[in-house]
This record gives C-alpha cells, sequence and structure tokens, in this order.
C-alpha cells in the first residue's frame, strides 16, 4: 500500500464491513476498559493451515519448559490458548468488561474489573515439590487473590515492576514481579509500595529502573502532564521536575535508552536521563493517545487524530516519535487502523494493523512500509467502542490476530511474513494477551 511522509491530511477510508453489536454484559466500569461481542462473518486470511476447533480442553501434563499462554475476553469470560498450537487450555467465566494485562511474573494476568485487580493464573507452568528439572503445565483458572481498585486502570511493567494505577483514588501500587509467584504460592498478594496522587484521574505511572516513579498529572476533569517523583517509599517521594504542556496525557511506552513517554492532545512528552522534552504536533489539535514502545528502538510507534470533535475518526496516519532527535514523522500508511492494531516486532520494527484486513510492517526509522501481509478480511471499526474488533498482540517473533467476525485467531510469522496457523475460538473475541511462561 502507498505511503507518504508527509503532513497532509489522511485520506478517507473506504468503508467496508462493520461488526453488529450483541447485547452486552453487565456493565459499571471506567471507559478504560475493553470488551464486548460480535456477530459471525465471513474470512479472508492466507492461512497455512486448517483452522483448528477449540471445543475440547486439555488437562495438566508434565513438560521439559513452561508453555506460552495466549488469554483473550469475551462477552461471557475469559479463555485460554496454547501459543504454539492454538488449541484451548482452559478459561472462567466473569461477566462485565474486563481488562487483561500480563502480571510481569510469565504466568499471571492481572484482569481489571473496575473494583479490582484481579489475578487469573495462565497455568504457563508450575514447579512441584523436591523437583525442579520439569515444569508441569497447570489448568488455567481465575484466582481469589486481588488488589482492591476504586476504577482499576493502567498496569505497566518496567524495570522488573509492576505498578497498579487506581483512576479513582489515585493511588499508586508497585511491586517487584519476581515477588509474585511466592507470594501466590503463600496464598497472600506481594507488598506494595503505594503512592497516591495529589487527585484522582484516568491516569498512569511508571517505576524506573533507578527507583524514580513517573506519575501523570490531572484531576476528574482534565488531564495536564506528567511528573517525576524521586526514589523513595509511599508519599515520602519528592517531585523532581514536572511538565504540564500535555493537555490529554493518555498511554505510556519505553524506547530503547529508557526513554518513557505519555502522549498529548498536541504531541508526545519524552521523558529520559532527568530531562522531559516536548514533541508538538504540527496540528493544533494533533492526539497521540496510543503508543507502543521497544527496547530494540528509539522510536515510539503511536496513533495520529486531528478531529476532536468527531464521534470516531478513522485516521490513515500513524506517528513516528524519535526519542533521541524529539522529532516526530507522520506516515500515511492508506489504510484507517484502530486503538488495537499497533505493536512491535521482535527487531523493533512498527506493525500496524489495518482495516483493508492486511499487517504493515514499517521501519520506524525511515517511515517505510517494508511488507504489507494480508490477514484478516477487511473490516470497519465500529462507532461504539466498546464492541471487539480485530486486535494485534505480538509475543515473541509472531503477531497474533483475532477476527471477530469469524471468532477466529490467526498467527503471523514476522520472520517469513506469512500466517503459520490459525484457529476458531468457542467465542467471539475482545482483548487479547499473553505470557512467555
Amino acid at each position: 500500500m502507498p505511503h507518504h511522509s508527509t503532513l497532509i491530511s489522511p485520506a478517507s477510508a473506504t468503508p467496508k464491513r462493520r461488526f453488529p453489536a450483541k447485547p452486552l454484559a453487565a456493565v459499571g466500569l471506567s471507559a478504560l476498559l475493553l470488551s464486548a461481542c460480535g456477530a459471525p462473518g465471513g474470512s479472508a486470511g492466507n492461512a497455512a493451515e486448517p483452522a483448528a476447533s477449540s471445543s475440547g480442553k486439555s488437562s495438566p501434563k508434565e513438560g521439559g519448559a513452561p508453555s506460552p499462554r495466549l488469554v483473550y475476553t469475551h462477552d461471557a469470560g475469559i479463555g485460554v490458548m496454547d501459543a504454539t498450537t492454538l488449541k484451548p487450555v482452559g478459561g472462567a467465566e466473569l461477566s462485565g468488561f474486563n481488562r487483561l494485562n500480563p502480571a510481569g511474573d510469565g504466568r499471571h494476568v492481572f484482569v481489571s474489573t473496575g473494583d479490582s485487580f484481579r489475578l487469573f493464573d495462565a497455568g504457563a507452568w508450575t514447579e512441584p515439590h523436591g523437583d525442579h528439572s520439569h515444569h508441569y503445565v497447570a489448568e488455567p483458572k481465575l484466582t481469589e487473590l486481588a488488589f482492591e481498585a476504586d476504577k482499576s486502570g493502567h498496569v505497566v511493567r518496567h524495570a522488573g515492576k509492576t505498578v497498579l494505577f487506581n483512576d479513582g483514588s489515585g493511588k499508586v501500587e508497585s511491586f517487584k514481579s519476581s515477588s509474585l509467584g511466592a507470594s501466590i504460592e503463600d496464598g497472600a498478594l506481594p507488598a506494595t509500595d503505594v503512592y497516591t496522587t495529589p487527585e484522582p484521574h484516568h491516569g498512569v505511572a511508571v517505576e524506573l529502573e533507578d527507583g524514580k516513579l513517573l506519575v501523570t498529572l490531572g484531576n476528574e476533569e482534565s488531564r495536564s502532564g506528567i511528573a517525576i517523583l524521586s526514589a523513595g517509599k509511599g508519599q515520602e517521594r519528592k517531585e523532581i521536575v514536572r511538565n504540564e504542556d500535555c493537555p490529554g496525557v493518555h498511554g505510556e511506552a519505553v524506547a530503547a535508552g529508557e526513554a518513557v513517554v505519555v502522549g498529548c492532545e498536541n504531541g508526545m512528552l519524552i521523558y529520559k536521563d532527568g530531562v522531559i522534552t516536548k514533541v508538538a504536533s504540527p496540528d493544533a489539535y494533533g492526539r497521540l493517545g496510543n503508543q507502543a514502545g521497544s527496547g530494540k528502538s528509539p522510536v515510539i510507534l503511536g496513533d495520529y487524530k486531528v478531529d476532536k470533535a468527531a464521534e470516531l475518526e478513522r485516521p490513515t496516519r500513524i506517528s513516528l516519535v524519535n526519542t533521541e532527535t524529539a522529532t516526530l514523522q507522520l506516515v500515511d500508511i492508506g489504510t484507517s487502523y484502530s486503538f488495537r492494531s499497533l505493536g512491535r516486532g521482535p527487531a523493533g520494527e512498527a506493525l500496524v494493523l489495518g482495516t483493508d484486513g492486511s499487517l504493515r510492517v514499517i521501519d520506524p526509522i525511515s517511515g517505510s512500509v517494508t511488507s504489507t501481509i494480508p490477514v484478516v478480511a477487511a473490516w470497519e471499526e465500529s462507532t461504539t467502542w466498546q464492541d471487539p474488533r480485530p486486535t494485534l498482540f505480538v509475543q515473541g517473533a509472531t503477531a497474533f490476530v483475532t477476527e471477530p467476525a469469524t471468532s477466529t485467531i490467526h498467527a503471523v510469522d514476522l520472520k517469513t511474513g506469512k500466517v503459520k496457523k490459525s484457529a476458531e475460538l468457542e467465542h467471539v473475541p475482545n482483548e487479547l494477551t499473553g505470557v512467555e511462561g
């Protein structure tokens, strides 16, 4: 598809097919939480193998290594697949909108349910007593352990720490990711360090390698920027530097060299080496609200929207922000995309799943589209943000793409640029994540 590193307005995407929404389960959560279901439709993938049915379930078994898992939400709960075979291995019933995030220990997933961060055991591994030479694959299950929250929000994993942000109270809880497993074995959650922002807001926090804490600034009415707090415990942390030139601050990502970014309605803020730098959008309203970073690249991949009044803007341009040069490049990829379309490959390549059904691989430095991989049928993003849509999740050298219209998941080999496997799912998929074991 054509691409242009220019600052012209994006072309309008041609409408394709919309997934009509089914009645939703009971809702009462913040706008962050994502889940829903859609109606079945046709498929146009290039799968290398026939789709495998997911009607059966496997039993726990002994293996020589942990088993990578994929976890997805649907309108009745959570489903789990083996990431290698795409075969179902279990799940759990759970009503309402639920967001998924890896907990940081390679096995568990946090389920944001609105009033808590519940722990889901993806069953990637368990070790038998007295014999640590083998791993036993466990049955996935929703545990009874949960961090209480008032509007559970973002979960961030960085530098060996897992950080939970509570939108309703501004409470920030952080703990060593590696401590989670041992705590759970003892039937308890790990102890957390707690910092509370001056005012609650829909925000995010990142603990850095040196112990400093990046937190967003805002309240229930608006959000304005970020502050960097000193290393320490709880409210003993002291503010070091702040920048409030970031209206509507949203999301976070980390690039090479521990450059941490957040998106703004007029550009992006970069925190690196003790300094906050603003990269301005070329438009008065140029929102970079969703980002994807990679430790292999200094460039952050982001979306780019210019119509603040739109019920749903369908942009065809993506943003590439170089954290070393503090420059922003806009690339028109010739198709629209959604907030679940952005990802990064194993070498730091930028990945964007378009509404034309193809996955684009983009050189983050030049902005050139190096390959276009057909994966799913053409689709149109619903104006109802809760509705499911094709979703991209990358694990290692494989890009997994869901296709709600056919209740299917596709595994794309990023080395060969081909769909290597597809599988039918028991439910219409919405959120998608995974653990490597």
